[in-house]
């Protein structure tokens, strides 16, 4: 598989498409990272304090501009998941690669924002199918790992029936900072 960050694949069903995240997007994200009860549910873990939720334009330009900036230096790739009927963006995906001194290195951490909407077990499955199979050999790694709050009875649904599992580790942030409630996969 091609490097995702010479080329950038895309992946698609009948209802979502997957695609690198572009400026053009930022109106629709907007309405995700404002939604307060999706907020929550996203993984900031070790993100320097960003909670993701934005509630101006502005903000979510600056949340665009960095995440452009993040693929051009290869530090992670977010697509975006576009609702194919709507024709707009409903959520990102975020695939990280971690080198650290704990159980998640080498590992690819994966991030998906959705609105409280699509905070269901059938529409988070079929998203993160697209993902999830690809993404071992995109980056060549062995374990993916999501963060999985006690709360988010939908999405642990999802996860554990594409064959993640539920992590006693924590992740060490780079500040030294403890994160659980992680589940992960491993290839094969």
């Amino acid at each position: 598989m091609t490097d995702p960050y010479i080329k950038c694949p895309a992946f698609e069903n009948e209802h979502y498409l997957l695609r690198l995240v572009e400026p053009a997007d930022t109106p629709d994200l907007l309405n995700v990272y404002s939604d307060e009860k999706a907020v929550p549910l996203f993984n900031s873990d070790n993100c320097h304090g960003d909670d993701f939720h934005y509630t101006t334009l502005e903000r979510m330009q600056g949340a665009m501009d960095f995440w452009v900036e993040a693929y051009r230096e290869k530090w992670f790739v977010r697509w975006a998941v576009v609702n194919k009927e709507m024709q707009k963006a409903i959520g990102t995906i975020e695939l990280l690669t971690r080198q650290a001194g704990d159980y998640f290195n080498d590992c690819r951490l994966l991030r998906l924002d959705l609105p409280s909407g699509y905070e269901n077990a059938e529409d988070i499955h079929e998203i993160l199918s697209l993902i999830v199979p690809p993404a071992y050999d995109l980056f060549h790694c062995r374990m993916i790992a999501t963060k999985v709050i006690p709360a988010a009875a939908q999405r642990r649904e999802a996860v554990e029936k594409l064959g993640f599992t539920a992590s006693a580790e924590a992740l060490v942030g780079h500040d030294g900072t403890r994160y659980t409630d992680y589940y992960v996969k491993m290839q094969g």
